[in-house]
């Protein structure tokens, strides 16, 4: 199990990056670079062993919060030309910030799991 987090976290930290690279255009790019670049870091810092359970679990609450807020009043999905851009905007950075919540989940749970360096 532990070897398949780790892997996972590995899998994590490039899409957390690439997520952060495509935000070049968006007119809110740096909140996205800081909110990518923490779950990246997150997951670099599981694969080292050094992200601890309370860290994984207060980004977890960040990142659900932060997509309950962010969620739109009318979800429309995520394809542009399905509905209104704004609502698809939002709905797209909500379910991203889903993603990173699902991320710190298992990162807390490994965390909580695997045996402590002494």
């Amino acid at each position: 199990m532990k070897s398949f987090l780790k892997i996972l976290a590995i899998i994590f930290a490039l899409l957390f990056i690439a997520a952060a690279v495509v935000q070049y255009n968006d007119p809110d790019a740096i909140k996205w670079y800081v909110i990518y670049g923490m779950a990246a870091l997150a997951s670099i810092l599981f694969v080292l062993g050094r992200l601890k359970f309370l860290w994984a679990l207060f980004l977890f609450g960040f990142f659900i919060g932060f997509a309950i807020y962010s969620w739109p009043v009318k979800f429309e999905g995520v394809t542009i030309g399905e509905g209104d851009i704004v609502n698809i905007e939002r709905g797209r950075e909500a379910l991203g910030l889903l993603i990173a919540a699902l991320a710190m989940g298992l990162f807390a749970y490994g965390s909580w799991q695997m045996p402590k360096k002494v």
